[in-house]
């Protein structure tokens, strides 16, 4: 059975585009309802979380350390700060916290 890969990529860049393409050919007039406003402001948010949280959960070397920097980006980030530093607060906290159980276990 032969894959052909350029296939795939013009089936997905298809699918890609009528994703984006058909909301916009198909509500000419502006989205009035509050609640759908709001819904659709909150969606990349929802779905950037939902890719990125399994991923902080399996990207060290145990579940502790992963909470350790989830909890402090999530403090970094809740004080308004870089994301730079958001970054670099939460991979010295893994560091830390892999330091202190390779000592204790």
């Amino acid at each position: 059975m032969s894959h052909n890969i350029y296939i795939y990529i013009l089936v997905m860049s298809g699918v890609t585009y009528l994703i984006r393409m058909l909301p916009l050919a198909l509500l000419r007039k502006e989205i009035t309802s509050p609640f759908l406003k709001s819904f659709l402001y909150y969606v990349p948010y929802a779905c950037l979380a939902a890719m990125t949280f399994p991923a902080i959960l399996s990207s060290t070397a145990s579940v502790a350390s992963a909470c350790a920097g989830f909890a402090v980006a999530l403090y970094a980030a809740y004080k308004e700060k870089s994301l730079l530093t958001v970054a670099l607060c939460a991979c010295a906290a893994v560091f830390v916290t892999e330091r202190i159980m390779g000592i204790l276990l």
